[in-house]
């Protein structure tokens, strides 16, 4: 069985435990302003709203200021605020599953690019303990609040467990 396979497989076993009291994607409470299908797409109906992880909102950026170096790569980075608002937008129309992928990307903005690189590779299957695991989610709960993502990776790891996939110590 190819890696990738094995990987949709356990992906898929996950996704089919969330409901189980391990994982919770509970909806945020709808505030004033929340949005929904008529306020898609954003960047048309609430371009004000539209931020980058910077602040910066969809008015700063042009061409010409990509150009002259005035934007650098980091604000292009969306905000938390914004992949929340896609995800309500994805709850009004029946889309679930979206929006808890929004919400897990919105946790994971604070993460540095090369940390989610090694929770990946750690993920994959015979390459982490369960203890390893649990550590990895322990420390990214703590370090930066991912919540959501700590348990995913935790349920991750007791499925893995189930499976026989995990690295031997």
């Amino acid at each position: 069985m190819e890696s990738e396979e094995l990987i949709r497989q356990i992906m898929a076993e996950v996704m089919a435990n969330l409901g189980s009291d391990q994982v919770s994607f509970a909806k945020k409470p709808a505030a004033a302003g929340a949005v929904d299908a008529s306020s898609y797409p954003l960047g048309e109906r609430m371009p004000e709203k539209i931020k980058a992880a910077t602040g910066k909102v969809l008015a700063d950026f042009s061409l010409d200021k990509v150009k002259s170096g005035e934007l650098t790569a980091d604000d292009f980075r969306i905000a938390p605020e914004t992949l929340e608002m896609q995800a309500q937008v994805a709850e009004s129309v029946g889309r679930d599953t979206l929006a808890r992928n929004m919400r897990r990307a919105a946790e994971l903005i604070k993460v540095p690019d090369a940390e989610l690189l090694q929770v990946y590779n750690a993920l994959r299957p015979y390459r982490s303990t369960k203890g390893e695991l649990y550590g990895i989610a322990e420390g990214l709960e703590t370090k930066y609040g991912c919540k959501i993502n700590a348990a995913f990776i935790r349920e991750a790891a007791d499925v893995y467990e189930k499976r026989g996939r995990l690295k031997v110590d």
